[in-house]
């Protein structure tokens, strides 16, 4: 069955894929974008199915007027997509306070005010599928993503909490985290601090060097993730958490083990609290 879809962010990476995707598939799609010349772009992709409104999601107050447009005119959405987002890559003591409030005002707020503007007819209408892009560095940490790391983490938790709360309207929350694919989010779009303190030297720069050369060869493929996302909405019961990509699952269960055995290890002294 045909589903009208609303993806943030449909000029480039996850994005980009899933809209094609799900207009080759026969869906009617509607897509932010940032410029008049990528507005333009995406509609001339299928005339009629496909549609795109100027949004940044920074512009909170925006939000809603732009939801409530675009559903008077194209008609009610089924799927919220929110994957508009960036990586931010520094250390957290060289990384300004301010680059941490922008981090989290695109992968946090952003999507929690795009699902907030979608729920009361969401839920008016008892259906509907929230997908929140998220990333397996919203399990797994490394140093120098303490900011994009803490957003995703957020963005897991607030997913899981809202699919509890809405899931007796008919309203199913998927967050979905991809490991390494070939996307722009290590090349242009990641925003870097600069560097300031020698003492991370050595911890940093080759890790910061590897993620550079990686970016474009890593081994996940947007396209294939694209139609992992679709599989998602055509099942009754989604999964509150999906990972894409063999490591993310490697790295998430490697996670898991050793915070079970961490647990485990200090299990008395966690214990010795009860009254």
């Amino acid at each position: 069955m045909s589903k009208l879809f609303f993806i943030t962010g449909v000029s480039s990476g996850f994005g980009q894929a899933l809209a094609q995707a799900a207009l080759d598939a026969g869906h009617t799609v509607i897509g932010t974008v940032r410029n008049v010349q990528a507005r333009d772009a995406f509609v001339a992709l299928r005339p009629g199915r496909s549609h795109a409104y100027l949004l940044d999601v920074t512009e909170f107050d925006a939000i809603d007027g732009v939801v409530a447009r675009a559903q008077a005119e194209v008609g009610p959405v089924d799927v919220l997509v929110n994957n508009a987002g960036y990586g931010h890559e520094g250390i957290m003591e060289e990384s300004p306070l301010e680059a941490m409030r922008r981090q989290f005002d695109v992968n946090v707020f952003g999507a929690v005010a795009m699902m907030k503007a979608f729920l009361p007819s969401f839920r008016s209408r008892r259906r509907g599928h929230i997908i929140n892009i998220t990333s397996m560095g919203g399990f797994i940490t490394m140093p120098g993503i303490a900011y994009y790391a803490g957003s995703k983490f957020a963005l897991e938790g607030i997913s899981e909490v809202v699919g509890k709360e809405v899931r007796q309207f008919g309203v199913q929350v998927t967050a979905v985290a991809p490991g390494s694919f070939r996307t722009d989010w290590a090349g242009r779009s990641m925003v870097r601090s600069e560097r300031s303190i020698a003492d991370y030297d050595q911890l940093f720069d080759p890790i910061r060097s590897a993620r550079a050369e990686r970016s474009g060869h890593q081994p996940g493929d947007p396209v294939k993730a694209a139609q992992a996302m679709l599989a998602l909405t055509e099942v009754a019961e989604p999964p509150a958490h999906l990972l894409l990509g063999s490591d993310a699952l490697g790295l998430v269960r490697g996670k898991l083990a050793q915070m079970d055995s961490e647990i485990s290890t200090w299990e008395a002294l966690t214990r010795s609290t009860d009254v």
